[in-house]
């Protein structure tokens, strides 16, 4: 990229170009690429002179980094390898080490393992205290790390051992703590100990000089400046310092994001659209007359923000996140209704061909009459709509794309498929994304390209999505809720049931689903796997030491045991479109009893008929996703039961995230919840778990931050300052290229 700036051109060297491809290496394990990057990498906690550890902290298959005090050590040998035995201490808690030579494989290879094990030796003397790093295990139902690599922080031997790169970066580490300077932990790995980059940020920050943002920013936002923020946090002389330069790199993060956000708030507001006024005599009206129930306040209170948006001169861009069967597509639907009443065309862009289809049937169904567009006897102001996806037959795909392009489709529904060359809309006028995270920012674009005007736009997610979030990652539009649910939705009571303390009671799952087929009903069986390891979704976490459910394993194991004589159907990602869409059909007709499925049925799946959902390993999906998939039940007039099965032993953070479950409904908050225990990716919905783009900022905890920076960048954005200012030219690239792959994407 080309910087404008000189700080930004020096943050944005490669890493490899200033430590060397080996090291360089080890840092993009961490996520750590640029020069930007390793500054903007904080240390996890800092340490005084006369500190030491806590292990109770610690957790098996981690790597951390510990201090602590050495009780014993000795050495022994097994096998021809010589080692030394350790013990090292809290205060409270004691945790081996042990350290291992190399192996001797003949006199010549003796004296370097034995005057290893003396070095070590002399180092590990009792009552001395060290930085510990490695990986975490357990040997005989203890805890210890294996040949860790350590630093001692006290005895004058120490620089007189610092003759290579690494040994020299563990003096420099020890010398700072016996100077009882505080020194930072930084988050690491074995082949990267934290002095390591210590020494590496140390060597980059004398590079460092100026602000990434004006002076007139900088007091705005009343935050450090940036050199002063990176000592703050690289070399500080007390806790509260180190705070406040932390506080001004998250800073850095929100501002960047809302900056961005910003420009593109005036970028799109400044194209025209055309208005799309409601009528009070057209379809909406016919369409309102025919429905046999009552809308919701919630549904009534954001239609009509939604028909302001559609009657003003500039593009409608909002969000529309709701609860499971909170009536979204009714919203969309009656918003549709009303562009066609003012002569233009609307669109509804579905994520996959069986969403997209049902989706057809749906609007299809509710409109009756009115849907059926110009045809004899049909209603006056009725449309036509039209389903286009890639499944469809090359006779249904030219019909489909004729009433597309002379206007009798009044409302288009497709997939990916809508975004290709041959599609020419009449006077396209709204589209409508549902399950707006499987889109990007370019889908979208390319969709209202095939406008004369910019058309208004509305995403919808079914999966609700923490305010924090919302304001950080759809800072480019207006939200909206739904969280009343429509009458006649019946309960969905959720159980959850460990299989590692009562493996009994999978036997009594099986037996409700076939009482809830003897009754009459259907049932869903959701695994994470499709054979083997080969897993799906928020699911896709590697575990070696447990054997995921698959649905290729399952079937026959359920057909040939405890569900024989039911009829049995599967569908997982891996099937062709057309053989995963003719068993959803099934199912939905009533032809099949169970379906065995893996995610793809957590949205766009609607079978009044299903009362009953196991879900298998439960533990390994988010709330919200659960949420989702629990939401495939108790959509018609029978109660609904989900069994959460899942071998909880000692994971704290699963048994909290499916008890709460059994005892909340409520998506916004199980996002909150999901937000806290899995962080952002998750809620997301793409990146599933982990920080995704932010590396400081917590959407969650820094929401007063992300608010904060919101309203600067407003003002910082209409400054004529702005416009030729290199250091905000620089920022915004570099949020737009962290965005784009992550964040704004999704928007």
């Amino acid at each position: 990229m080309a910087w404008r700036s000189p700080i930004y051109r020096e943050l944005g060297r490669r890493l490899v170009d200033v430590v060397g491809g080996k090291t360089a290496k080890e840092f993009e394990k961490l996520g750590i690429t640029s020069v930007d990057d390793l500054v903007r990498h904080v240390p996890r906690r800092y340490i005084a002179g006369s500190e030491k550890s806590d292990f109770t902290d610690l957790k098996v298959g981690e790597d951390a980094a510990v201090v602590a005090e050495v009780r014993y050590a000795d050495s022994a040998q097994s096998g021809g390898q010589l080692r030394v035995n350790a013990v090292i201490t809290d205060g409270t808690h004691n945790m081996s080490i042990t350290l291992f030579a190399p192996r001797i494989k003949d006199q010549r290879s003796r004296p370097r393992a034995e005057g290893m094990v003396r070095y070590w030796l002399g180092q590990l003397q009792k009552g001395r205290r060290g930085i510990f790093v490695g990986r975490v295990g357990v040997f005989r139902d203890e805890i210890q790390l294996s040949h860790p690599d350590f630093v001692m922080l006290d005895g004058a031997e120490l620089s007189g051992q610092a003759r290579t790169d690494r040994q020299r970066s563990r003096a420099a580490m020890g010398r700072a703590v016996q100077r009882d300077s505080l020194v930072g932990l930084y988050p690491a790995h074995s082949k990267l100990p934290t002095w390591v980059i210590a020494e590496s940020i140390q060597m980059v920050l004398p590079n460092l000089s100026g602000d990434t943002l004006p002076d007139w920013v900088v007091d705005s936002a009343g935050v450090l400046p940036f050199e002063e923020a990176l000592t703050a946090v690289h070399e500080p002389t007390d806790r509260r310092q180190a705070t406040v330069g932390i506080q001004r790199l998250r800073f850095d993060e929100a501002f960047g994001i809302q900056l961005a956000m910003a420009r593109r708030r005036r970028e799109l507001a400044a194209e025209p659209a055309t208005p799309r006024p409601r009528r009070a005599d057209g379809l909406l009206a016919a369409f309102d007359g025919t429905l046999p129930f009552v809308l919701t306040a919630g549904q009534l209170e954001v239609g009509e923000r939604i028909f302001r948006d559609l009657a003003a001169e500039t593009p409608m861009h909002r969000l529309l996140q709701g609860e499971v069967g909170s009536g979204k597509t009714l919203v969309a639907l009656r918003a549709m209704l009303a562009v066609v009443d003012a002569g233009g065309q609307a669109v509804l862009l579905a994520p996959t061909d069986v969403l997209a289809r049902q989706h057809y049937l749906t609007i299809s169904g509710l409109l009756g009459e009115l849907g059926q567009g110009r045809q004899l006897g049909a209603h006056p102001d009725a449309t036509g709509v039209v389903l286009l996806t890639g499944s469809r037959s090359a006779a249904g795909k030219r019909e489909a794309l004729a009433s597309i392009a002379s206007g009798d489709a009044g409302i288009v529904i497709g997939t990916h498929a809508l975004l290709s060359d041959p599609v020419a809309f009449f006077d396209l006028g709204l589209v409508v994304v549902d399950e707006q995270h499987r889109f990007g920012v370019e889908q979208r674009a390319a969709l209202a390209a095939k406008a004369e005007r910019k058309p208004h736009t509305l995403v919808m997610t079914a999966t609700p999505i923490p305010r924090s979030i919302a304001m950080t990652v759809f800072g480019d539009l207006e939200v909206s809720e739904l969280r009343e649910r429509p009458a006649g939705r019946a309960a969905v009571q959720t159980v959850f049931v460990n299989t590692s303390t009562h493996p009994s009671w999978v036997d009594r799952a099986w037996e409700r689903i076939r009482e809830e087929v003897a009754a009459g009903r259907q049932a869903f069986v959701v695994c994470p796997a499709i054979s083997g390891k080969q897993v799906e979704g928020a699911a896709a976490a590697d575990d070696a030491q447990r054997s995921l459910t698959a649905v290729e394993d399952l079937l026959p194991e359920l057909e040939g045991g405890p569900l024989a004589g039911l009829r049995l159907g599967a569908v997982h990602g891996r099937q062709a479109a057309a053989d995963r869409d003719a068993t959803m059909a099934a199912f939905a007709a009533g032809s099949l009893d169970v379906l065995v499925a893996t995610t793809v049925i957590e949205v766009g799946v609607d079978v009044p008929n299903a009362s009953v959902m196991v879900v298998m390993d439960a533990d390994r999906y988010g709330l919200s996703q659960l949420h989702q998939l629990r939401g495939r039940i108790g959509r018609g007039g029978h109660s609904g039961l989900c069994l959460l099965l899942a071998p909880v032993t000692d994971n704290t953070d699963a048994e909290i995230r499916l008890t709460t479950m059994t005892t909340s409904n409520d998506g916004f908050e199980l996002a909150e919840l999901d937000l806290r225990l899995r962080r952002e990716g998750d809620v997301l919905g793409a990146a599933q778990s982990g920080a995704g783009s932010l590396k400081l900022l917590r959407a969650l905890d820094d929401k007063d931050l992300i608010l904060s920076a919101k309203k600067l960048a407003d003002r910082v954005i209409d400054d004529e300052r702005s416009a030729s200012d290199p250091l905000l030219a620089d920022l915004l690239a570099k949020a737009e290229e962290m965005a784009a792959g992550d964040w704004m994407e999704k928007s």
